[in-house]
């Protein structure tokens, strides 16, 4: 059971699982060897990267983020505009100087390693940090994995094959769509009623509804700078920013707003401007992940755009439901793309926002769960093959279409009356096992698909 505020996290781009997480990781084990009484003994801290972190690792990010944990940030602490400075004084000067006082010698070369060879059994995002002292004797060392959405296990946790709830004391525990379904119709309420109820067993309804304004703001921000900014991201493949000129260009078409394609266009627009963001590294929401942060400001950008009545209370409604929704996934599947690919990502973000839509358009409980499973069905087996490991090709196109989709999975269900053969239960399932069979060459590794057939110029 997850709130709002956990599964939509406040962080830099471009990818959760490569950049938030790790950052996370690095900072807690600085906070676990001062926990056990090894902090001032370590001289340096080696950390060494496994399979998707060691293959993609670079075009994530991965090597900034985890000198960003290791010097105190989290990934709300740290502006983007700061990190480059930061990140070239620890280059220069040889030292990571931690919030807490301490100090640690840094060498590239010799303390982040990236093995490309080896897999960790639990997950294939795995990092394994080693504090030595000053004659260069081993202190201790911990292994994390960052298991999608910015997400982070420790080996103990992995160890017992179980991620702890993360609120097991909430009134209304769900554990399936079947649950939620259920337990609505009991309780005589909606998705996002009943969702608001479990929070409210953690904060006030007053505290909450001001996390999830916040949450909206900080997309509509993003949304914004990504519309404002041009050039080339960042990474080598020379990607140009569309999202100003396409901006641009639809603001100065004499048009009928009520057009359908021009909709869609603004949609796509919206979608592509959040991750344009998230791949030069700025501050984007996971939802459920970077790779795919975009689907969800653009659906609710939509909303308020398109949408006779549409106000505030419609996107708390929406992002409720959408957290339902997230919930189930990350809890029975992944939202990892080196666990199950892009379907875990892009996939669940569009099944996410079909739910959402359905809700604020007034679906019943059924015609939400058929929106989500629309939105999932026909994405499954999506790959993750980002060129050149930056989370650029496919990916900020491919928000666009998670986008449109997620409308059109809103709209259809809603011509139906929520009665479907395929459940939101059996999609999850068939997604994690569609996963669990995918080669690993298309699971967030750059070694298949368009990361191999995509020549750099």
């Amino acid at each position: 059971m997850l709130t709002a505020s956990e599964l939509f996290k406040i962080g830099l781009g471009p990818s959760s699982s490569h950049t938030t997480g790790p950052m996370k990781a690095a900072r807690r084990f600085v906070g676990w060897l001062l926990d056990n009484g090894y902090l001032q003994q370590v001289s340096r801290i080696e950390t060494r990267l496994f399979g998707s972190l060691a293959l993609t690792g670079i075009g994530h990010h991965t090597d900034r983020a985890i000198l960003l944990g290791l010097s105190g940030f989290t990934p709300q602490t740290i502006a983007p505009e700061q990190v480059d400075e930061l990140i070239a004084s620890i280059e220069a000067s040889g030292k990571i100087n931690n919030d807490n006082g301490t100090a640690f010698d840094f060498e590239r070369k010799r303390d982040l390693i990236f093995d490309t060879k080896v897999n960790l059994p639990f997950h294939s995002n795995a990092m394994m940090f080693i504090g030595f002292d000053r004659n260069n004797n081993e202190l201790a060392r911990r292994i994390y994995y960052s298991i999608g959405g910015g997400f982070v296990v420790d080996e103990i946790e992995a160890g017992r094959n179980q991620v702890r709830e993360a609120h097991a004391d909430m009134p209304f525990q769900i554990t399936s769509s079947a649950d939620l379904l259920r337990i609505a119709a009991q309780q005589n309420c909606t998705i996002a009623e009943l969702v608001m109820a479990n929070e409210c067993a953690l904060a006030t309804r007053d505290q909450i509804e001001d996390r999830l304004d916040k949450i909206w703001d900080n997309m509509q921000d993003c949304i914004s700078r990504g519309i404002r900014r041009k050039g080339l991201l960042p990474g080598g493949l020379k990607v140009r920013r569309r999202a100003a000129d396409l901006a641009q260009k639809l603001s100065n078409t004499n048009h009928n707003e009520g057009h359908k394609q021009e909709r869609s266009d603004w949609l796509s627009l919206w979608a592509m401007a959040v991750n344009e963001e998230n791949a030069s590294g700025g501050r984007v929401v996971t939802a459920p992940t970077n790779g795919a942060a975009g689907v969800l400001p653009a659906v609710i950008k939509y909303y308020l755009e398109f949408v006779e009545g549409a106000g505030k209370h419609g996107v708390r409604t929406f992002l409720l439901t959408a957290t339902a929704i997230g919930g189930l996934y990350k809890r029975n599947a992944s939202i990892s793309g080196a666990e199950v690919g892009c379907q875990g990502e892009v996939g669940v973000a569009c099944s996410m926002a079909a739910a959402g839509l359905a809700a604020v358009f007034g679906g019943s409980n059924e015609q939400i769960e058929n929106a989500a499973e629309i939105g999932m069905e026909h994405n499954l087996g999506m790959t993750c093959d980002p060129v050149g490991g930056l989370v650029q090709i496919p990916c900020i196109e491919r928000n666009a279409f998670g986008a449109a989709m997620a409308v059109q999975a809103a709209r259809l269900a809603l011509l139906g009356d929520g009665k479907h053969h395929v459940s939101l239960d059996k999609v999850i399932q068939t997604m994690r096992e569609t996963g669990r069979d995918m080669s690993a060459k298309y699971k967030e590794t750059s070694k298949g698909g368009l990361a191999v057939n995509v020549v750099e110029c």
